[in-house]
């Protein structure tokens, strides 16, 4: 199958903590891979590594063809309008409304566009994350579930090839966590993308993911499908799963 993402010996160091030591890996397309690991072991140095927020001490990251490490600005945003990347906590301007927010980026990259194909635009991102609803809330009237679907309708506007999700359900109760989880797959179903899943919420790597890497001290320890993985007798890997 083509890879959209190409990760060959991959290295990050903060100051004398070597955070990724020499990982590879490729992403299909039309895959969603699960990055496993606990708590420190670099899983969100690794996604923000292959979209340029962090430049690798060592390594090759090839994303839809471009070698993203020797991109100047302008090419590395045109890159990046085919790839989606939810944050977290959803990174929404806490000063915008819903709307402002998603047409932030659009007024910046397509200047060309119309008011009224703008606000399509909009209405059809907030849609398709079923919150047409709040388009003129503020972030401090969204709950935690509202705030990631409106980041992921943020990122949709683009139409992204590629969509990076780090801890996508974390802080969410389990009834709202699994609707995230539904509107993954939902998303893949819809746009073809193919999704790198940052994740520890194994509910909700179960339900999105069809093939997983876990992180020990840096590199993958093992990989594998979910099927695969939870029958091991492995110390290491059987934590995950039970």
């Amino acid at each position: 199958m083509e890879p959209v993402i190409e990760v060959r010996h991959l290295v990050k160091a903060f100051h004398t903590n070597r955070v990724l030591n020499d990982i590879s890996f490729n992403l299909d397309r039309g895959m969603n891979m699960a990055i496993l690991g606990k708590s420190g072991v670099g899983k969100s140095v690794l996604a923000k590594c292959i979209v340029r927020l962090i430049d690798p001490d060592e390594g090759e990251i090839r994303v839809l063809g471009k070698d993203m490490l020797a991109l100047d600005a302008i090419q590395l945003d045109e890159v990046r309008k085919r790839i989606g990347y939810i944050f977290q906590g959803g990174a929404l301007y806490d000063s915008m409304t819903v709307q402002e927010n998603l047409e932030f980026q659009v007024r910046r990259t397509r200047e060309e566009m119309n008011k009224a194909d703008l606000q399509d635009l909009v209405e059809e991102a907030l849609a398709n994350v079923g919150l047409l609803q709040a388009i003129h809330k503020m972030p401090a009237e969204l709950s935690g579930g509202m705030k990631k679907r409106v980041a992921v309708a943020r990122t949709l506007i683009f139409k992204p090839e590629i969509i990076v999700y780090d801890e996508p359900t974390t802080g969410l109760d389990p009834v709202t966590a699994g609707e995230i989880s539904e509107l993954i797959l939902d998303v893949q179903k819809k746009y073809n993308t193919s999704s790198l899943i940052i994740s520890h919420d194994m509910k909700c790597v179960k339900m999105t993911a069809n093939h997983l890497k876990i992180i020990t001290n840096g590199s993958f320890y093992t990989a594998g499908t979910w099927a695969d993985l939870c029958e091991s007798q492995d110390p290491e890997i059987w934590g995950y799963f039970h």
